[in-house]
């Protein structure tokens, strides 16, 4: 329990934020993304080391983390300009898809060779292509990336989410069945373990696009950019309160609002709401790369075993190999070929929330469904601690190397 002005939350945030303001500028001398710096502060008083940030204080903050994902999905959305897309062409629709299932792939048969657990290894590999958009996005905002590069990695870490879940459906359902038979429970069939996924990207969907139109409707008569950017605000919590009751998908649904916008309002209107983005996302980027360092265990780290260094080198070559031949096949340019592996690596929150619908859902299945659920979940936390810290590394060099980040 903290004592004196240690007990009060808003100075606990205040005080590490202010740290991490400083840690970020330090780290970005040595030409690495601030958000490191904000990571590691956040780990520094998160209960790996003083605690300042304990469970309790984690749990009460966790709007967030869910706020700034939001925006994170709305920017993305709004550079995804069907224009830009119709150039990009079916090019990136090849990689989208190359590198989720290459990750798919790759993962599901190393930790079946590792593990001869073939639900296991069909978990793993489910949840193996979900990324983490907040990395990328991060970086590219703070570097004032721009190019063909940059672009495909907005598009490719705004949609393979999407088809990650649509391939964690397909998967999941296909291990309880497999789990079922070995115990003698037949009660899901595939189909239905099909609804569920496809239900909730049909409903993200449909809520993102009827909120962009009410958006657009109410947005007509404001001329003013604070006012629009407030009424914006207002939106995203509003929808992202109702898909976190719904249980949707509020990166998706967050994210086709952007689309909406950027492809249905006047240009005038885009860039004001460009502009106030780019004042407030750095403010959020900063909350919420401390608030994730506090949740990085080092203990988990260090306790990596053999499954969770299978299941990390293997995403990383699936996502690497995948996004390569995707772009060569896609007849996308060669720095895309060569580096838009790089920048896709970032994974947190989208594959540790599917690990724990694991934790959860497979309980049913006796010892062999809660040893899936506990290993998965241990795994992906653990690894994400990797992907958190190389991922942004990663993506700044690509971008470096692609020429795309102006000195």
């Amino acid at each position: 329990m903290h004592q004196g002005i240690l007990a009060s939350p808003l100075f606990r945030l205040g005080l590490v934020s202010f740290l991490a303001f400083f840690s970020g500028r330090y780290i970005k001398k040595l030409s690495l993304p601030s958000l490191l710096g904000f990571m590691i502060t956040g780990a520094i008083m998160g209960p790996s080391l003083f605690n300042i940030f304990d469970i309790d204080f984690q749990k009460s903050m966790e709007f967030i983390t869910e706020i700034s994902l939001s925006f994170v999905a709305v920017s993305i959305g709004l550079e995804l300009n069907l224009v830009t897309l119709k150039k990009q062409g079916v090019g990136i629709l090849v990689v989208i898809f190359s590198e989720s299932f290459m990750a798919f792939v790759f993962v599901t048969t190393g930790i079946y060779l590792f593990t001869k657990n073939l639900p296991l290894a069909l978990v793993f590999g489910a949840i193996a292509p979900a990324s983490a958009p907040a990395g990328t996005v991060a970086v590219i905002q703070e570097c004032r990336a721009s190019g063909s590069l940059t672009k495909a990695l907005y598009t490719v870490v705004g949609f393979d989410d999407g088809l990650g879940i649509i391939i964690f459906g397909f998967a999941s359902a296909v291990a309880k069945i497999l789990l079922g038979n070995q115990i003698g429970i037949h009660n899901h069939t595939f189909l239905e373990g099909m609804k569920v996924p496809l239900v909730e990207l049909s409903l993200s969907i449909l809520t993102g696009f009827l909120a962009g139109v009410l958006f657009s409707f109410l947005s007509r008569k404001i001329r003013n950019q604070i006012e629009i950017f407030m009424l914006l605000f207002t939106f995203i919590l509003m929808i992202t309160g109702i898909c976190m009751q719904l249980h949707l998908s509020f990166i998706l649904t967050n994210m086709i609002l952007g689309i909406f916008i950027v492809n249905t309002q006047p240009k005038k209107l885009i860039v004001m709401v460009e502009d106030e983005l780019k004042r407030t996302m750095p403010l959020l980027f900063l909350l919420f790369f401390v608030l994730a360092g506090a949740h990085l265990d080092v203990a988990n780290l260090l306790a990596l075993g053999g499954i969770s260094m299978v299941y990390f080198f293997l995403r990383v070559f699936g996502l690497i190999l995948g996004g390569s031949l995707g772009a060569k096949l896609g007849g996308l340019e060669k720095k895309i070929q060569k580096y838009i592996g790089l920048g896709i690596l970032s994974q947190a929150g989208v594959a540790i929330g599917l690990s724990l619908l694991v934790a959860e859902e497979f309980m049913e299945y006796g010892e062999a469904g809660i040893y899936i659920g506990n290993t998965v979940l241990t795994t992906i936390t653990a690894t994400s601690i990797l992907f958190a810290v190389i991922g942004p590394v990663l993506t700044k060099i690509a971008l470096t190397k692609a020429k795309e980040i102006k000195v």
